[in-house]
């Protein structure tokens, strides 16, 4: 009965609350502090194998005698933890982050371990920078490098913005910084020589929204899927709809199981022109349009493309992982 009466308090929910907020925000703060403890500590002891090697004139790469002997001991000694392949790891933690100023204590142990099996520096700096503004999970991250997120962002630009890039993530400032080409959706599951529908690609997509979203880039929020649009007595259907919060637009994307056409791209252009007239609201800016078809002809769709002024673009969509090799070729052309 009296417990009846407690919870009958005009300001019991609220009591409860607070402490929920209190607790919730006292374990971020533990976590933040034992996590900074970690690498910290993994830090300092990449640094004692890295001057031991200096000392003894020693270049210890991955299977010398030292790291096996080293894991072996530490194991003995200290109990599990301490591998070959997780002493390797602190060695090059420290290696690749010589000043503790510019290691991230945003980042776990797990990402960072992710990170450091990444041999190019530009490449790294972008997912650790990118991780932290988006704030991926070890699982995000992994699939992000896996999918070549790196590679195909900095196909679409010069050398002085790759660096860019790499320095300061990827900067969602205008319609170009958004678009990837190609799209990876590997997350599908789809069989590479199975006999799909669009509207099968379609419901796919939506059963792995999460996914979607992710690969779409930061800023992302669904609206609708097949989007009616009414034009004299003729209904027109949008495939998918999104908006996007950083740029303040909305994003439409149209499915092309096929290749993309001259007539794909003229739809789309009167679905961009029906938004900025109908759908628009103060503060909006103008809208962008996605063409993601299994393929294109770069030649008609520069020229389908040549006379139109809304943002639209059309990309590749893939439905399996990228060859990286050819991508990285690809890209160290652009950088001579």
């Amino acid at each position: 009965m009296m417990q009846a009466q407690i919870t009958n308090k005009p300001n019991y929910g609220k009591l409860i609350k607070n402490i929920g907020k209190i607790l919730e925000q006292g374990r971020k703060q533990a976590y933040t502090a034992v996590n900074i403890i970690l690498l910290q500590t993994y830090w300092q002891i990449g640094k004692e194998i890295i001057n031991f090697e200096q000392k003894g004139q020693e270049r210890a790469e991955y299977g010398t005698q030292l790291l096996e002997k080293l894991s072996a001991d530490l194991k003995i000694n200290y109990g599990k933890g301490f591998s070959r392949r997780n002493v390797l790891d602190m060695r090059r933690f420290y290696l690749f982050n010589k000043k503790w100023q510019t290691v991230s204590a945003k980042l776990s142990w797990s990402q960072y371990v992710e990170l450091l099996h990444i041999d190019n520096d530009l490449e790294r700096k972008f997912y650790q920078i990118q991780s932290e503004k988006e704030k991926w999970s070890v699982r995000e991250l992994k699939r992000q490098i896996n999918s070549a997120l790196f590679q195909r962002l900095a196909l679409r630009k010069d050398k002085q913005n790759i660096i860019k890039l790499s320095k300061e993530g990827n900067t969602t400032i205008q319609a170009q910084d958004m678009v990837k080409d190609p799209y990876i959706l590997e997350f599908l599951k789809i069989p590479e020589n199975y006999d799909y529908s669009e509207r099968e690609l379609e419901q796919k997509i939506i059963d792995n929204l999460q996914m979607f979203l992710l690969e779409l880039g930061k800023g992302f929020s669904f609206v609708a899927r097949q989007y009616r649009i009414t034009l004299g007595n003729k209904h027109y259907y949008v495939d998918l709809v999104f908006y996007n919060r950083i740029l303040k637009c909305f994003v439409l994307i149209d499915l092309k199981i096929g290749g993309a056409s001259h007539h794909d791209v003229g739809q789309m252009n009167t679905y961009l022109n029906y938004f900025k007239k109908e759908e628009q609201t103060e503060g909006d800016q103008d809208p962008i349009g996605i063409i993601l078809a299994a393929g294109k002809d770069d030649f008609e769709i520069e020229f389908a493309l040549g006379s139109i002024t809304n943002k639209l673009f059309v990309s590749k969509y893939k439905l399996y992982l990228p060859n990286k090799k050819e991508l990285i070729e690809r890209l160290q052309t652009i950088q001579k």
